[in-house]
């Protein structure tokens, strides 16, 4: 994916089943190795968080984002339906624990609880978010800010536009200021090696979603070291891996009211 206008040049893998609408879909069928697509980014996922990881973007730049892209591709992937037999289980699942279809559907509901369980703990932490930008009262220094940001930029802007571009980030100044002391008081800085381990488990996940379970170390260790060396994706996973680090801090020094939903009012709750 690339953009000029919003500075993205990011290498992803996509599934076409998780484009939206058959118009996107209309785009890339048909094309070869090589092509370049011209897409908007408005409604091309049936999910805002595949389009944050297709660009590469944090969850602030991906809201309301409407802009063109374009999509070089590189490479197609096919897949094909497996036999529902012991090799595929094994295959699926290397310590022999299914043996049946029964099995497996069982794993494949464990598995659909803990993606519900990620996207909880994502609204959770969006909530705990928004409460502690709403209910930590402090002054910014705000004529200062406005004035900063008239000249910061590559192209000046006028004091009403500065105020304007000022509005829009206020609350996002304020979070990086509770979340920066949040961390420093509570010892939460990452070192490289989580950072590391980290990676790997995330590179892992990847490649289980196209059949390579189980990757050999020297590979995973390559891999790793190459997302590493580039400093978006970096600074990407070091984001994600300090979100978890925040979610666990707060599940442990917050009392929560448990609110249990059935499948529909959970799907109300978190896409809302």
């Amino acid at each position: 994916f690339t953009s000029e206008e919003k500075e993205i040049e990011n290498k992803t893998t996509i599934n076409l089943s998780d484009l939206k609408g058959k118009s996107n879909l209309k785009k890339f069928v048909g094309n070869k190795i090589g092509d370049v697509v011209e897409l908007k980014t408005k409604g091309l996922f049936s999910d805002d968080h595949k389009l944050m990881g297709a660009l590469g973007l944090s969850h602030d730049d991906i809201h309301g984002l409407d802009i063109n892209v374009s999509f070089t591709i590189e490479e197609t992937t096919e897949i094909e339906l497996a036999e529902l037999d012991q090799e595929l289980f094994d295959k699926l699942f290397t310590d022999g624990s299914v043996k049946t279809v029964t099995e497996l559907r069982d794993k494949i509901k464990e598995d659909a609880e803990k993606q519900f369980q990620q996207q909880a703990d994502q609204q959770l932490l969006n909530s705990v978010t928004e409460y502690l930008i709403d209910n930590t009262s402090f002054d910014l220094p705000a004529e200062f800010l406005q004035k900063w940001l008239a000249t910061a930029g590559e192209k000046e802007l006028t004091p009403e536009q500065a105020i304007e571009e000022y509005n829009k980030s206020e609350k996002g100044l304020r979070y990086q200021l509770i979340e920066g002391k949040v961390i420093k008081n509570n010892n939460l800085q990452i070192s490289f090696d989580e950072l590391k381990d980290f990676t790997k488990g995330f590179v892992k996940t990847q490649m289980a979603q196209y059949g390579q379970l189980n990757p050999e170390e020297k590979d995973l260790e390559d891999i790793v070291q190459r997302v590493l060396g580039n400093q978006d994706e970096a600074k990407r996973l070091q984001e994600q891996l300090m979100s978890q680090k925040l979610l666990n801090f707060y599940k442990g020094n917050i009392t929560f009211k448990v609110k249990e939903v059935n499948y529909e009012e959970f799907v109300k709750e978190v896409y809302k």
